[in-house]
């Protein structure tokens, strides 16, 4: 080979390495990337639309038990809210036979949608009554959930049992449609 041919093929072939240069560093591998940050998008959106149809799947059971949570709520009147716990619990303790040593009710206004009443119920009486006032609160329809829960057991006597519980009601505030 020529000197002047060697120099031609080494300057092409040196154009060529440095365009598959440029081209991997500039214009595959930003590709690349865009492809699998695309792919990815692709992916999740899948996700999505398949979680949506999920849900409009379960629309029906997701409403009945919206409309169950709104007419089972307390009422927004906190009067109204407070008589209304305190019904449910006294018919609650005469049904199972507790005595309620205490009930201590608050209101928590955290959003603008609902409130919540705290109340802190304190009860007396021996395993099977207590079990029985826990059963008929659980099974209520009011809009209560038991936060926490304290059984004491009297030194004097192991029959009798002390039921610290905290409920927590939901008070639904209606807003007016315009």
């Amino acid at each position: 080979m020529k000197i002047k041919n060697r120099q031609q093929f080494l300057v092409v072939l040196t154009i060529a390495a440095l365009a598959l240069l440029v081209s991997v560093n500039f214009i595959f591998s930003p590709l690349a990337g865009w492809w699998s940050a695309r792919s990815q998008q692709i992916k999740e959106l899948r996700t999505q639309v398949k979680d949506g149809n999920n849900l409009i799947k379960r629309e029906a059971g997701i409403r009945s038990r919206w409309d169950g949570m709104r007419t089972n709520a307390l009422p927004a009147n906190t009067s109204l809210a407070e008589q209304q716990l305190l019904k449910a619990v006294d018919n609650w303790s005469r049904s199972s036979g507790v005595e309620i040593t205490s009930i201590m009710p608050q209101w928590k206004n955290d959003s603008t949608n609902y409130m919540t009443l705290t109340c802190r119920v304190e009860t007396a009486g021996d395993l099977g009554t207590l079990s029985k006032f826990l059963y008929n609160l659980e099974k209520g329809p009011l809009a209560l959930r038991l936060d926490s829960v304290e059984l004491g057991l009297h030194a004097n006597n192991n029959q009798q049992m002390t039921l610290g519980l905290e409920l927590n009601g939901l008070a639904l505030i209606p807003h007016d449609k315009k």
